[in-house]
This record gives structure tokens, sequence and C-alpha cells, in this order.
């Protein structure tokens, strides 16, 4: 009974099978592992490698400048850039000392490592331990170059493994220069300069490939610390690192110590030269008014970077000639300033605009935004209106301190100096600038109808419709004026820009980068006179220069009309005149505050007639020399009968003591108007007396002016000639000291200060201007002189 004994397993057997099966599945996971580190690398190098062309300046998008031009079409005025503007240069375009000077202070291994400089790292690494702080960065520029352009900047490890991993393949695919080209395309040298090209252009306005030693070891040092090392704001610290520079490139042996002293010794730039290209150009005030139209119709995001050229209408040559008028009539440093704006009629171009002394020291431009109050240089809006509604400058009215009644009281006016002709036409009142016949002629005309007349002829902004309103109390801008009276000398036609609408015309056309027309501001003309109202009213306006208060304007070789502005205690001066080619506004006067020029011109106060007119003729004769002289065109004379007329229930009537006698006195009494202002359709010419005295409650029959009925007959032009030298002698007679001789001061004095009524602005002196109160009623015996 015997069992088998059971056998033991030889325990040698058992734990080499164990070993082998350990081995196997090491060697599976090693494998594994393998494959796995393989595909991740291979995911990793075709991730990155496809990340290379976005480290090519020339193949990411990027800003594009823009250039506004003058109508040459090839004059730069100004440069539209974005934020990183830059203009990308190629290899053969940088000075190969300025491709020493960065490798020599940036990366002296960069043409031995192949994108990561594991020495260049332990030794930043040991230098930062042993002076306890960051003292060196160990990227090399292939390193810098793609942390600038293909990451993020996000201070990560991932992000630090990637930018090198990056930068390691960027060498197998480019060659050494295209790197360092690329990395001078791309970095930041300050004061707005992105790029080598924009540096070299914004520190010593030069181009990359003209650059010296001394300006490429100040740039080479630059973009490590672009503030630290700015020779604007830190000279001295600018200095010791061009040196550290120059040091650098004699260890590399770029440059010998002859050439470094030399270097070290060279001035840095002068502050004021440190800009970018284009931001002050021949005509900043202009420009800056350009931009503003840009950006109003296209937004700021395409107008800078977006690659427009826009063409301008701005002749530089008259520009220059602008300065040159304006700086030999006003010699005194300390003295008043001045603005001028010149406009050709025929297409309504600005051809010139002075808008200030310095735009360094000051942007405001006194010719646009300058707000000041246009003085009698507003009448010929009033006259303008008379002649719309078919008052004839026949009409006469009496000259001598009057009394208006505007609803619940009395507007007094007066002339200056309290000097009145007696009575006189409209023709008369203008060339002498008579205040109590044009504050007549408001009144009849209407307040509300001069506004609106102005904005038609080319103001634009708000006119507030008060009796002062015709003698200049609302303020403008010499822009608006000089295209106004550009209105008047284009036979009364306005001219628009068809894209940019009711403004003068600052641009002709833009294009983009790739010269492919954008937009067209085509000339568009809207009638505003007729021919014979128009050519009627310059007509009196050239009475002005002839023989009144406009004679320093004079020109010895063509014909020229205009009007004279002067403000009470000679705080602002005007001239505004045109020749049938061109139309200038000049404003003369201070122009932070409103300052009375009571003895700036000889000793003698400055009035439009005086330093305005004398600009406005200086330049013209410029302007113009070497061009055919022409005459202004001629217009069909309208004879008139007289008719007495009073202001009798608020409004305009034949004297009852004066029957209609024919077929013209019948309609005479049909269409007389019903209320102040209204009027008649039909060419009614007529004319008003003074208020009623202001002790009555209402207004009251007064005093007879004359009534004109128009008959309508071609006049020669040897009849005009011979009907404009007749008017002139008869004013001459009647002894008006306003046009006794050259410089005869106007009689148009509004008041001093701000515009008067709701919503007007108070300015320095905070007073109230026009002869109006803040209820925009004038003031009861307010003197307008």
């Amino acid at each position: 009974m015997f069992g088998r004994k059971r056998s033991k397993p030889a325990p040698a057997a058992n734990g080499r099978r164990r070993r082998i099966r350990k081995l196997r599945l090491a060697a599976l996971l090693l494998i594994l592992l393998l494959l796995g580190l393989a595909s991740f690398s291979f995911g990793l190098i075709t991730a990155v490698a496809g990340q290379i062309p976005n480290c090519d300046p020339r193949q990411v998008p990027h800003e594009v400048d823009g250039h506004i031009y003058g109508n040459d079409d090839h004059t730069i005025l100004a440069t539209l850039r974005g934020s990183e503007s830059r203009i990308l240069v190629d290899t053969n375009q940088i000075a190969p000392i300025m491709q020493h000077a960065i490798v020599s202070i940036e990366d002296k291994r960069f043409y031995e490592h192949h994108g990561v400089d594991l020495r260049g790292i332990a030794r930043a690494v040991w230098a930062d331990v042993t002076n306890k702080k960051v003292v060196q960065g160990g990227s090399t520029i292939t390193q810098q170059l793609v942390k600038n352009s293909c990451v993020t900047t996000a201070r990560t490890i991932s992000r630090k493994l990637k930018e090198a991993a990056l930068a390691w393949q960027l060498e197998q695919h480019w060659n050494k220069l295209r790197i360092l080209t690329a990395y001078l395309n791309t970095i930041y040298f300050g004061n707005g300069a992105y790029g080598i090209q924009r540096a070299a252009q914004t520190y010593f306005d030069t181009s990359a490939s003209k650059l010296t030693l001394p300006q490429a070891a100040l740039l080479a040092g630059i973009p490590s610390d672009p503030s630290r090392y700015d020779p604007v704001t830190n000279p001295k610290a600018a200095r010791g690192r061009r040196l550290e520079v120059l040091d650098a490139m004699l260890a590399q042996g770029d440059i010998n110590p002859l050439d470094l002293q030399r270097a070290a010794r060279t001035p840095l730039p002068r502050p004021e030269d440190v800009h970018l290209p284009g931001i002050e150009g021949p005509a900043p005030y202009f420009v800056n008014y350009v931009k503003q139209q840009l950006i109003e119709k296209y937004g700021t995001r395409r107008v800078f970077g977006g690659g427009l050229n826009v063409q301008t209408t701005i002749d530089l040559r008259l520009q220059k000639l602008a300065r040159k008028a304006i700086q030999a009539v006003l010699k005194e440093p300390n003295g008043p300033s001045a603005a001028l704006v010149a406009i050709r009629p025929s297409t309504g171009e600005i051809l010139a605009m002075y808008g200030g002394d310095n735009f360094r020291q000051s942007q405001f431009n006194l010719a646009v935004q300058g707000e000041r109050q246009p003085g009698s240089s507003f009448k010929p809006f009033v006259l303008a209106t008379a002649l719309k509604e078919g008052i004839s400058p026949a009409t006469t009215f009496p000259s001598k301190p009057v009394n208006i009644f505007i609803g619940d009281k009395y507007w007094s006016v007066h002339n200056y100096e309290s000097d009145y002709i007696g009575s006189g036409d409209l023709t008369t009142a203008t060339i002498v600038s008579d205040n109590s016949i044009f504050a007549q002629l408001t009144r009849l005309v209407g307040p509300a109808n001069v506004a609106k007349t102005a904005h038609q002829l080319g103001i634009t902004r708000h006119l507030n419709p008060y009796f002062a309103i015709g003698l200049g109390a609302d303020a403008v801008s010499p822009l608006e004026m000089s295209r106004a009276f550009s209105t008047f000398a284009n036979d009364g036609r306005r001219v628009d820009g068809s894209v940019f609408g009711n403004r003068p015309r600052a641009i002709a056309r833009i294009s983009n980068a790739h010269d492919q027309l954008i937009d067209d501001n085509r000339p568009v003309d809207h009638a505003v006179l007729t021919p014979d109202e128009d050519a009627q009213l310059t007509s009196i306006l050239e009475g002005v220069i002839r023989s009144g208060t406009g004679q320093r304007a004079a020109l010895p070789d063509r014909a020229a009309a205009g009007k004279t502005g002067t403000t009470e205690n000679y705080g602002d001066a005007w001239f505004v005149g045109y020749t049938p080619q061109l139309a200038t506004a000049v404003w003369v006067g201070y122009p932070n505050k409103l300052k009375p020029m009571l003895t700036e011109y000889h000793g003698q106060a400055v009035a439009g007639g005086t330093f305005p007119a004398e600009i406005w003729r200086a330049f013209t004769q410029l302007a113009l020399a070497g061009t055919p002289p022409d005459s202004f065109p001629n217009y069909s004379y309208e004879y008139s009968t007289s008719k007495r007329v009073v202001w009798r229930d608020g409004r305009l009537q034949l004297d009852s003591r004066d029957p209609p006698r024919d077929r013209h006195d019948a309609r005479a009494r049909e269409i007389a108007p019903r209320r102040p202002g209204a009027h008649s359709e039909r060419r009614l010419q007529a004319g008003t007396p003074e208020a009623t005295p202001r002790s009555r409650p209402r207004p009251v029959p007064t005093p007879r002016a004359r009534l004109l009925v128009r008959h309508s007959h071609a006049r020669p032009p040897e009849a005009a000639a011979r009907r404009r030298a007749e008017r002139d002698r008869a004013v001459v007679a009647a002894g008006a000291s306003a046009a006794a001789g050259p410089g005869a001061r106007d009689r148009d004095r509004p008041l001093r200060g701000r515009p008067c009524g709701p919503g007007a602005r108070a300015n320095a002196d905070r007073r109230c201007r026009g002869g109006t109160p803040d209820d925009g009623q004038p003031r009861r015996g307010t003197r307008l002189t």
C-alpha cells in the first residue's frame, strides 16, 4: 500500500522563466515608449515646422503704411502708419556694420550655434548667480526672433521649450543671414520705430543701408531696453550703451581702436530731430484737417496702417507763399498771429492753409478750429440775401442812430464814432461799412434768412438768427469765410465734393496700397445766387477795394473784390477777398485770448484794412504772378422807379400820401411784405427807415425810405464800368470818412466777448458779443460800433 511520491519543481528553472517574462514585458514597454517618443517627436517637429512661415515678416499680414500727398501726387506730406507699422528691407539693404553691431552685442556665437546656444545659457546662468540678479540673457538671436514673431510672450516652461524647438527647426530651414534680416525687421528700437529701416529714419533721417558705425552702435544697443537706452530721455545711459557695443565689436575684431575712439566721440542725435518720418511736413495743419476727414469717413483702423494713399488739393508753392506773405507783414515776434486759407473758386480746392506759426508748440488750427467774430466781413451775406429777395442795391436807408423794435424791446444801433453819411443806398453802405443801414437791411430781409444764405454759401457751423448776425456777431472760421467768398467768385455756385459732401475739397482722390482707386472726390456745383445777382454783388465788393475800407488790398493789374471786418476794441481783424481765380480769407489777432490790438499797426489800431488787407494783397500778388489777369462777369443793369415806403403795423407799406399812379405802384402795394423779414418772390426792391422811438409801446409809422421797382435791361460792359466809376465818385463826394483814404477804418464794431444766446460758450473774458444777451435778443441801449 505504498503511494507515488510527488516530485518538487526546480527553483532555478522557475526563477528563470519569470525573469524572461519580465524582460519581454520591459522590452515591449520600451518599444512602445520609443514608438511613443518617436511619434511625439515627429508630431512636435511637424507642428513646429508648420509654424516656421509665421516667423517670416513678409509672410505674415501686417499693417501697411499709407501716405498723404500734395496736389502734385508725389510729395509726401505725412505717413498714415499704424501702432506697429514697419518697412521691411532685404539683407543687401542693411549696412554690414549694422549687422556686425547687433551680432556683437546680442549673440556673439550667432554664426556657430544651431538656434540654441548651451554654452551661452550656461554663461548667462553663472553670471546671474554670481551677481545675484539677472545680468545676461541666454536667448540667441534666433530664439528672440521666434519669441517676437512665432510664439506667445507668456513666461512658461512650455513656451521656452517650444521656443527652443522652433529655433532649432528654423536653423535647419533658413540660413543665418535670412534669420538676422528677419530679426532686424521685427525688433523695436524705441520712439515708435519698429524695424531697422524705420529706426534709421526716426533717429538719423537716413536709410538702413547708409548707417555709419556710431549710428549702428547706438541702434544696436537700444532693443534690449528701449526705455532705458533712449537717447532722447536718457542720453547718458544711451552713450554708455553705445560704448559697450563698440567694445564688443572691438573684441569681435569688427573694428579697430581708432574706429572706437572716433565713434565714441560722435554726438548723439538731437532730441528735436528724433521723430517718426512724416509727422511734420510742409503743411502740418492742413494734414491734420485731412486726417480728421479720413477718420470720419473710413474709421481709425483703416486710416492708420490700412495702406490708404490720399492725394490732396494743397499746392505747396502757394503754401510757402502764404507763410512768406504773413512773415513779411507780421514782423513782431510777440505781436498778433495770422491765419490764411486760399481756395480755387472753380473747383472748391483748398490750395493753401496757414493755421499757426509753430505746429510743434501748438496743434490748434487757427484756420479751421479758430472761431472768431467776422465783423463787417459778414455783411456781404446780408447783401446777398437782399439781392436774392429782389431788393435793389439802389434802395436807400437813413444813416443815423436807429432803434429797431424786436418784439418786446428795442435794439439801439450806432455807427463807429457816431460817423453817419445821412442817407445812402446799399452800394454806398457796403463800401463805407455802415452799421446803421445794414441793421435796417437785416430787419428787412430777416436774420433767419441771412443765416440761411450764409449756410448756402458755405458757412457750416450753427448761426443764431439774431438781428446782430448782419454785423458779424456769430463766430466763424477763416476756412468757412474763404469758402463762402469763393462762391461769390464762382458766379454764385458753391462747390462741394462728391464723396465728402458739403465741405471744402481738401481731398481729391483715395487709392489703396495696390494703387486701385477707392474714392474720387469730384467737384459738385450747387447754385446759390443767379449769375446776375452774384455779378452785382461782386461789383459792389469791388468798390470796397477801389474806394472803401479795403484800399490796401488793391491789386495793380487785376480785378479784385472783398470786404474788411473788425471787431470791438480791435480784438479781431479780417480781410476776405477774391479774384476770378482765387478766394482768400485772412484773420489777424492773438490766438490764445481776445486782446485789443490798439497800437500794433505802426502805433495805430489793427483794423481789417491794415494787416489783413496787406497780407491778402501780398499773398494774392505772389500766388497769381505770371497768370493772365481776368475780369469779373458783367450783369444785366436794372433801373428802378423809386417810391416812398413806411414801416406800419409790422409790415412795409407804400406811404398813403403817395397813391399809386400806375400798375407798378399798384403791384408794390399788393405784394408788400406782411411782417419784418418777410419777402415776396416777385422782383420787389424796398428800403426801410429806422425803428420807432423807444418810448412807444409798439412800432408806429416812421420816416420814409425809398422803394424801388426794377425794370431789367442788359447793360453793356462800358456802361457798367462807367456806372461803377460814377458810383465811386459819388461815394467819395459824400464825405464818408471810412472811404476817405488808405487805411480807413470799418464802422462795424460788434461787441467784444462771446456770442450771446442759448447755448453760447463763454470764452476767456466771459463777455457777451454781438449786442445780444443770453435770451437771444439784442440788449436795449447796446451800442454797436
